[in-house]
């Protein structure tokens, strides 16, 4: 009993320090994946721990646990119903509601027909493939009568990209902004009432053993797309495969420096990595949007085959409100002297990437 009691306290301790250090290699970065699952176990393990003998070894392993299971929920708390925030309602005059998938499919994913379905069910205004290759562009084609505008990048490396919509696509490019081979999406969209808003797709690279060996790429590129956003005066969402969790010190310098809302701070994690292991999964599914955009739902979809769930968003643009504002948090000069140094670091990362992957 003892011995289990103590293997998971210093597991526990491991997995909330190695974050804590600054270093961009993946051990340091994937275990802040995980900050749910380590305060659950650590808060399970402090209550097993009232079953042991109480000596002074006892007492010196619940004070550490109650410090992290107190540390981790402060961080936790912010992304539940918990968390205070006010709702903030768009006007009469916002346009009529919105809705968007994102979707990244596993490049080796071959039921092609349940997200096909999917997509006829839900009949969303736009949708984002991540992962998607020509196998899945061939099989993407039949929905092309309903969504006659798309921008695609076909790759077959896993970071092919597909943007599809119903909406006029006034403009559209790709970006690669730290390496030949990563690929983001901006798509300038005008709605039939006639707002206009910037949607823009993301899919770094992960840090981790069996791809990126730091975090450095994933971090350059997702501050490129903040430094950009920034330029934008239109609406803006960012969605996509962050290859991040929300809480984690990148994504909120991404947060800060693009100067968008978060719209799971007081509602939900929306967890979205790995599909089919509910009790290791990871919000790694983010998105972000300016203060024009109001939020009426943002949530899974049912498993389709990939190993991540597709995020489905509900919402509105109201160019007369101006609410929100006081949700949005700005770099400091530090902050901005870090954003370029991490985006310079990014684009000097020599990616050991394959044009073609199998699987």
């Amino acid at each position: 009993m003892w011995e289990i009691y103590l293997v998971l306290s210093i597991l526990i301790v491991l997995f909330s320090v190695l974050p804590k250090i600054p270093s961009s290699y993946w051990i340091f970065r994937v275990p802040d994946f995980g900050k749910i699952q380590v305060f659950v176990v650590a808060t399970i393990t402090f209550a097993f721990g009232f079953f042991l003998e109480k000596d002074l070894a006892w007492k010196i392993f619940q004070g550490i646990l109650l410090f992290l299971i107190i540390y981790h929920g402060f961080v936790l708390i912010k992304y539940t119903p918990l968390y205070p925030i006010k709702d903030h309602k768009p006007t009469e005059r916002a346009s009529k509601p919105l809705q968007f998938i994102s979707a990244n499919v596993y490049q080796f994913n071959k039921e092609y027909q349940r997200f096909i379905d999917l997509i006829n069910h839900c009949k969303p205004d736009v949708f984002l493939t991540m992962e998607s290759n020509g196998d899945w562009e061939n099989a993407m084609k039949v929905l092309e009568k309903d969504y006659p505008f798309h921008h695609k990048v076909t790759l077959e490396n896993t970071y092919g990209m597909h943007f599809y919509s119903k909406l006029e696509i006034e403009e559209s490019k790709t970006h690669f902004f730290v390496a030949d081979d990563i690929p983001s999406i901006e798509a300038h969209l005008k709605t039939k009432d006639g707002f206009e808003f910037v949607f823009f797709g993301v899919h770094p690279p992960p840090p981790s053993p069996t791809e990126e060996e730091t975090s450095k790429e994933r971090d350059g590129d997702l501050l490129s797309t903040a430094k950009r956003v920034k330029e934008l005066q239109k609406p803006v969402i960012v969605v996509g495969d962050f290859n991040n969790v929300a809480w984690s010190k990148s994504s909120i310098l991404f947060r800060k420096t693009s100067e968008l809302i978060d719209p799971r701070i007081g509602h939900s994690f929306v967890s979205t990595f790995h599909a089919k292991y509910r009790l290791f999964r990871f919000p790694i599914d983010l998105m972000f949007h300016s203060e024009e955009i109001f939020i009426e739902s943002l949530k899974t979809l049912n498993n389709f085959g990939s190993d991540h769930l597709p995020v489905y968003c509900k919402f509105s643009i109201d160019l007369m409100n101006n609410e929100q504002v006081e949700r949005i948090d700005t770099a400091d000069s530090e902050e901005k002297a870090e954003a370029e140094e991490m985006i310079e670091e990014g684009k000097k990362e020599d990616g050991q990437r394959h044009a073609i992957v199998t699987e």
